[in-house]
């Protein structure tokens, strides 16, 4: 039962981990994007943010996998994860990978919530 529990956290650190390497170091094909989505993509890529923001996906990916911080690190991807759900919702209007990831992550974090009782009381 172990290690069922531990499933949502390999696959959303492993998913953030290739996501962010990738980007960085270019070894997969990116998504073709459209109208809105393109322009927006565009926009925080000429500028370096992508390059952060993927960093931080690396780092708290890697995180999520160590069970000793995964607490940590599903707590500093939430905010990614909602950020790609409202890009896709919002910007991109396709809902994709992003319910995914919320559920995911959600489902991660509630199979450690005693970590986080001293936060919630």
């Amino acid at each position: 039962m172990n290690i069922v529990k531990q499933i949502p956290a390999f696959l959303l650190g492993a998913l953030f981990i290739f996501g962010g390497a990738a980007y960085l170091f270019k070894f997969a094909p990116e998504q073709p994007m459209t109208g809105d989505a393109e322009t927006f993509m565009k926009l925080f890529g000429s500028t370096g943010y992508m390059t952060v923001i993927k960093i931080c996906e690396l780092l708290f990916g890697i995180l999520v996998l160590i069970p000793k911080t995964r607490a940590l690190g599903l707590i500093l991807v939430a905010p990614i994860v909602v950020n790609i759900l409202i890009f896709e919702l919002h910007i991109a209007k396709a809902p994709g990978i992003g319910v995914v990831l919320v559920i995911v992550n959600a489902l991660a974090m509630y199979l450690v919530k005693e970590k986080y009782s001293s936060i919630l009381s």
